[in-house]
């Protein structure tokens, strides 16, 4: 079966679409990645055109599939630890923000927001951190792990690995830390529970105002704004401002900065921001 065709007029209403519903700026450089990543969308649906395909996922009945091409359009590249200077910094902030929370309750609390988590070893990375780093002292300690994809959230509440996965994590952060499959899940490594329960993944999409709640101490959005138009940046950084407590940190990825928005967080370092 031959490709469809993807006409200006349907990639203008599909990267509308899209930016209108999660903000991702689809530009013409990323002309082609739609096309393909859609295509297979089409193929599997049997749709003739993306413009079928279109008026499809803009009714009531296409409401899952519209979940689906958001899947397909999102990027999810992520590993353990990645830019690992960042979690060198938060060992290094996190008795400054234990001693600040202390003052106000016998067990200081900590809430970490993980926004665009991805399949999970971002959340998992920073739950392994503050274990390494609090070691036994009583903590209140949550972690809120989000992204819009339904598939890698899946892949993240699971907590399981491939061995690939998991080759950079020192050996006995592994054996604490992860359980080794065993028959048919030999060369799979799996979360202990205690690990996965200190995080609550959830769909949730960076374009809609955050659910009322607590304060958060640190927030991590890392190599997702770049994604966005500077607008739509900016809306986003002016939401994260309001929502961490003063003192709390701020986390984008090293390809990231703030330059060149408007905003009230204070330059600490490269990519690390503190309100």
């Amino acid at each position: 079966m031959k490709a469809p065709e993807l006409r200006d007029v349907d990639f203008d209403k599909i990267r509308t679409l899209v930016h209108n519903l999660c903000g991702i700026d689809l530009h013409e450089g990323k002309r082609e990645l739609v096309k393909a990543r859609l295509g297979k969308r089409l193929r599997q649906g049997n749709f003739r055109s993306f413009a079928e395909y279109y008026r499809y996922v803009t009714t009531e009945e296409g409401a899952d599939e519209l979940i689906s091409m958001i899947d397909s359009i999102s990027t999810n590249l992520t590993s353990f630890f990645r830019e690992d200077s960042h979690f060198q910094k938060l060992r290094m902030i996190l008795p400054a923000l234990l001693k600040m929370e202390d003052q106000n309750s016998r067990m200081p609390r900590l809430r970490i927001w993980c926004a665009g988590c991805s399949t999970g070893e971002e959340a998992y990375s920073i739950a392994m951190t503050l274990k390494e780093t609090l070691g036994e002292k009583p903590a209140d300690v949550k972690i809120w792990a989000t992204d819009i994809s339904t598939k890698v959230l899946k892949t993240a509440a699971a907590g399981i690995f491939p061995a690939e996965k998991v080759k950079k994590i020192p050996v006995d952060m592994i054996r604490k830390y992860f359980a080794v499959g065993q028959g048919s899940w030999t060369g799979y490594y799996r979360v202990k529970n205690f690990l996965r329960n200190s995080i609550e993944f959830a769909r949730f999409n960076l374009m809609d105002p955050p659910p009322p709640g607590d304060s958060f101490d640190i927030i991590f959005c890392r190599n997702v704004m770049i994604y966005f138009n500077k607008m739509t940046q900016g809306i986003l950084v002016g939401r994260f401002y309001s929502r961490l407590k003063p003192g709390g940190y701020l986390f984008i990825g090293h390809s990231e900065s703030l330059t060149g928005l408007v905003h009230k967080f204070k330059y600490i370092e490269p990519s690390v921001y503190r309100r």
